[in-house]
């Protein structure tokens, strides 16, 4: 579950209480009508045709054993209303956009159908059981506690695309949970899925939001104040949403948590998932390897290896952090699923922690790469027998890092725009300003937006104009200062370091060497700036610019001499960084604005500007008109910004 802080206010997952409602009312049933406009959703449920399903209806929590779904029903909601659709989302299941005066009706029928209040015609509710290592630690069963799927809808084109509601209420995998989700968390969801497809990254995606009246009890702040808050559902879209979790049914006793996944040595239902995952999303690796299935599984785990190791290039390159990098969160087919704790780096910080819960640090920023390939390692336990772990783990070291370095490379060249040459000292210009960026407490977004404006020429008024914008979008020695407050009283570091010298086997259970060495840094730089002035800082910052520049200035003349025209050159330089470099991304403090709108009765800001394709993804010519009306968002955050957190 996704909240926030701001200014000091907490927002965190609390106690977890059903708060059941009545259905919707009448007049919201007739406004709807009979699924007029979403009748025409042509449903092919192919997953349960092709994958075992439990028998029982029972729907109270508990083991699941030998089936990857059981059925279902969502659970209604009173007076649903949409906060927001997204047009694009709802095009893919063949639904066109809504003329002005169809809209009131479209609206309430999305609602009505969307919140789970009915069921479309073909529709058979279901939740998928799967596994997963959680930070670390195998899991047992987990599966869709709080989602269920819809069946699968063919598109205008014939492609298949499976429908989910999130937040529908309780199912066998619900645990000690309620199956519901909020106003908060839903528009993260909403927002986060259509903002990364407006990037270009490969994501599941949102169809709607839908709030309501029903309540449910969240302890926001852990201290006995619980809260009432709006259920929500999100209507998720994909391929599929099968993860590498769904494997690890089969997992036998873990020999550190003694959990076990609910369908041990049942191979026959290994054998039937790979069979429906690869036939259905890898259909030309099934037909090129139809007679020998040792040779497909490899070269499916290949293709999955490949698909996650771009994927994760691709967050890298716009600075985005999932927060929950479990098993049970990564897609077999290669998207960024489950948007929970998730956040858009600000300040450029490698070691930029999301999740105010990762108390490790082990989904930061800079281990995302490695420990995508470590759930890849799972999942490659988790084939055997049907694909022996000598192949697989040969195919993940071969692989996984040559990919992910090169998908990267390409992409930061493009964002530098190095289109005529690929140098071997790329890479070190990239790592050189990165480490510029850190240095200097640069905006990754803005920074990179900004580079698209830089003149080959050696005009020094130009380069002092350019270098003054640039300096504007870092930090400056407000915002320091607050990134670097020591975070722990000073009496409990004392005590921690005095525990780590005398009893280490105790403060290994209440703290880490690498969390105390974090603190003392903090401590060591917070009080480095106590002694510097917001000019010195200027003057610092202008400096570390200028040596990276005069890099980015050879490097680029290289271009221009290996270029029939400089002009061209020019052009189409910018034409790719523009399309590149986002000038808006979906940071935390934009998020906010639209969610506590919303929970005020505003929902303009989640689905009218918030979801204007210019806001996310898009080149600056085509944002002119949009920039005028919110001209922030594209700005460095605000100072309360850094004292958001997500878990």
């Amino acid at each position: 579950m996704a909240a926030a802080l701001r200014a000091g206010r907490r927002f965190l997952p609390g106690s977890l209480r059903s708060a059941m409602q009545p259905a919707a009312a009448p007049a919201a049933r007739a406004a709807a009508g009979d699924s007029g406009w979403l009748g025409s959703l042509r449903f092919d449920n192919l997953a349960l045709r092709s994958l075992p399903v439990d028998p029982s209806e029972e729907p109270a929590p508990r083991p699941v054993p030998g089936a990857c779904f059981c059925r279902a029903r969502p659970s209604p909601l009173l007076n649903p209303r949409l906060v927001a659709w997204s047009p694009p989302a709802l095009a893919l299941l063949g639904l066109e956009a809504a003329a002005p005066g169809e809209r009131p009706a479209r609206e309430a029928e999305a609602a009505l159908y969307f919140s789970g209040n009915r069921l479309l015609p073909g529709s058979e509710p279901a939740a998928h059981c799967y596994c997963g290592h959680q930070f670390g630690s195998f899991a047992g069963q987990l599966g869709d506690g709080a989602a269920m799927y819809l069946g699968e809808v063919l598109g205008p084109d014939g492609e298949r695309w499976e429908l989910q509601l999130k937040g529908a209420g309780l199912t066998p995998f619900s645990r000690q949970a309620d199956g519901r989700k909020v106003l908060r968390s839903s528009i993260r969801e909403f927002l986060c899925s259509e903002a990364m497809f407006h990037l270009g990254i490969p994501t599941t995606r949102a169809g709607t939001c839908v709030t309501s009246d029903s309540k449910v009890v969240r302890d926001i702040f852990y201290d006995g104040n619980p809260k009432n808050e709006r259920c929500t559902v999100v209507l998720r879209i994909a391929s599929t949403f099968l993860r590498f979790g769904s494997f690890e049914i089969f997992k036998p006793t873990d020999e550190y948590t003694g959990r076990k996944g609910p369908s041990v040595d049942r191979n026959d239902i290994r054998i039937q998932m790979l069979d429906y995952v690869i036939g259905t999303f890898y259909p030309e690796i099934q037909e090129a390897y139809s007679d020998n299935s040792i040779q497909r599984n490899a070269a499916f785990f290949k293709e999955i290896t490949k698909r996650t190791a771009r994927l994760v290039a691709e967050w890298q390159c716009v600075g985005f952090c999932h927060g929950v990098l479990n098993t049970d969160n990564m897609s077999i087919v290669g998207l960024t699923i489950d948007y929970g704790p998730f956040g858009f780096m600000d300040r450029y910080d490698p070691e930029h922690i999301c999740n105010g819960s990762d108390n490790t640090g082990r989904y930061a920023y800079n281990k995302q790469p490695e420990i995508c390939k470590w759930n890849l390692g799972k999942l490659a336990e988790a084939l055997v027998p049907e694909l022996p772990l000598e192949i697989s783990e040969l195919i993940l070291e071969e692989e996984y890092d040559a990919e992910f370095e090169k998908h990267y490379l390409q992409k930061m060249r493009k964002k530098l725009g190095l289109i005529q040459l690929e140098l071997e000292d790329d890479k070190k210009l990239v790592s050189e300003l990165l480490e510029t960026m850190h240095l200097t407490g640069g905006d990754f977004t803005n920074i990179f937006f900004l580079l698209s404006s830089f003149s080959v020429d050696s005009d020094t008024s130009r380069l002092e104009d350019f270098l003054e914008k640039l300096v504007g979008q870092c930090a400056s020695l407000e915002e320091l200062k607050v990134a670097f407050k020591p975070q722990m009283d000073p009496r409990q570091l004392s005590m921690m370091l005095m525990l780590a010298q005398s009893n280490p086997q105790l403060f290994a259970l209440i703290g880490t060497k690498a969390n105390i060495n974090k603190e003392l840094e903090r401590i060591e730089q917070f009080s480095k700036l106590q002694q510097l002035t917001a000019a010195d800082i200027v003057s610092r910052n202008q400096r570390h610019w200028k040596e990276w520049l005069e890099k980015y200035r050879v490097r680029l003349q290289k271009e221009v001499e290996n270029a029939g025209s400089a002009d061209v050159w020019n052009t189409d330089r910018v034409k790719v960084m523009n399309s590149n470099n986002p000038k808006y991304i979906l940071r935390n403090y934009i998020a906010q604005n639209a969610i506590e709108a919303a929970e005020n009765g505003d929902f303009s800001e989640v689905g009218g500007c918030c979801l204007h394709p210019c806001r996310f993804g898009t080149t600056a010519g085509a944002c002119a008109q949009e920039a005028t009306s919110r001209a922030s968002y594209c700005s460095k955050p605000p100072l309360w910004a850094a004292e958001l957190c997500v878990t």
